[in-house]
């Protein structure tokens, strides 16, 4: 496990330098750390020999050195630079790089982050004790300058504890790839698998039928073409989600959009619709297309919300430099705990459908500069708004832009 390409080592330090604030480091502390280099210098060979020794009397430590005696003394060889990078007086982001590297190959060995606190901790004890043995100036100088060895312990601490955080969240997220992944695939196959058993059986029908009459072989020849459709607007779905095109923004008349996605809706007589979109509106800026794939998204959740019928409203009036769309329906309703979910990739409150439906129109949104907000009360129905900049607001802030 080599260092990840994701990880930024100037990132890194720049925290580390936020870190340094944050602990009250300073030039003069770094002085004070280079000052005791010679002091500490003639130590290093017990303060290490002690550190292993002490990592032999356990087992959970010592497992990770799989390499014997010799391995051993190439690590009392990494130990041994570590401490006098330590007390160099030089900080930079060189330094900070080969601590982290230092984390990452704990890491790397299997070691786990509290014997890497426990070790440093003996460490700590180790210099200080030093320190106090051998020191022979001002009491307070000696002071200041175990003040600043600590600060200086902690901020490789924090560096090498960044390295494990790192780690913690490149596994995180490969596990929640993984569970997305397995997450589509379910949804995918349940999706897929209900068209394709109809599909099969009509198929298995028309092949083994004696002389089936005109009608019979129109009829499963009609299902069969329904439920191909199904399934190429599930497979669809998952290809507009996973690659939104960029959108081409251009000014349009938002009552023409949403009487196309109207149109292209098929509408149960059941449902009533009303449209408010006064053609005297400004023209949306945004990509025509991708737009009607919304409003066409929620019309459709607000027909699915309808099964026994009601009524289907679209609202548009014309705010300060947007245009507000709302798609509103008297169905079931959303229960306020759900309701910060129906946006979620794969999130569903219905028993069919992939739940992409609400997440692709997200995206869209945000993609054309707009949004999409939603309001629920359960038993009496759901809006969904919609908001999109005007061809005006765009100009005005062109000509804002040539200003400044």
């Amino acid at each position: 496990m080599s260092r990840p390409k994701a990880v930024d080592i100037e990132a890194i330090y720049r925290r580390y330098q936020e870190l340094q604030v944050w602990v009250g480091w300073t030039d003069e502390a770094a002085r004070r750390v280079a000052a005791v280099a010679e002091l500490i210098a003639p130590h290093l060979v017990a303060l290490i020999d002690d550190f292993y020794d002490e990592i032999g009397r356990h087992p959970n430590a010592r497992k990770v050195i799989t390499g014997g005696q010799a391995q051993i003394e190439r690590l009392k060889g990494t130990l041994r630079q570590w401490l006098r990078e330590l007390v160099s007086g030089q900080y930079d982001q060189n330094y900070v790089a080969r601590r982290w590297q230092v984390g990452w190959r704990h890491v790397e060995i299997g070691l786990e982050q509290v014997y890497t606190n426990a070790a440093l901790s003996r460490l700590r004890t180790g210099l200080m004790r030093i320190l106090h043995e051998n020191w022979s100036g001002d009491r307070a100088a000696l002071q200041e300058t175990v003040r600043a060895l600590n600060k200086l312990l902690d901020l490789d601490l924090a560096i090498i504890e960044d390295a494990y955080q790192t780690e913690y969240s490149l596994r995180l997220q490969r596990s929640e790839r993984l569970a997305a992944i397995g997450q589509v695939a379910g949804g995918v196959a349940h999706e897929l698998r209900n068209p394709l058993n109809v599909v099969k059986t009509s198929v298995y029908y028309l092949l083994h039928a004696r002389n089936p009459s005109p009608e019979k072989r129109a009829e499963h020849l009609h299902r069969i073409e329904k439920h191909v459709m199904v399934a190429d607007n599930t497979i669809t779905a998952l290809s507009n989600f996973a690659k939104l095109p960029v959108p081409q923004r251009k000014p349009f008349a938002l009552e023409h959009c949403l009487r196309e996605a109207l149109e292209a809706t098929p509408m149960p007589d059941t449902i009533r619709v009303l449209l408010d979109c006064p053609s005297s509106l400004p023209p949306a800026l945004a990509d025509h297309d991708q737009i009607r794939i919304v409003f066409a998204n929620l019309i459709r959740n607000a027909l699915e919300a309808m099964p026994e019928g009601g009524q289907l409203t679209l609202t548009t009036r014309a705010g300060d430099g947007v245009l507000e769309t709302t798609v509103a329906d008297t169905g079931v309703g959303i229960p306020a705990d759900l309701l910060h979910r129906i946006m979620e990739p794969l999130y569903s409150t219905k028993a069919r459908g992939l739940g992409l439906g609400l997440p692709i129109a997200r995206a869209i949104l945000e993609k054309n500069g707009g949004s999409l907000r939603v309001t629920s009360e359960p038993g009496r129905g759901t809006a969904f708004t919609v908001f999109l900049q005007t061809d005006a607001a765009e100009e005005n802030a062109t000509k804002e832009q040539q200003r400044s």
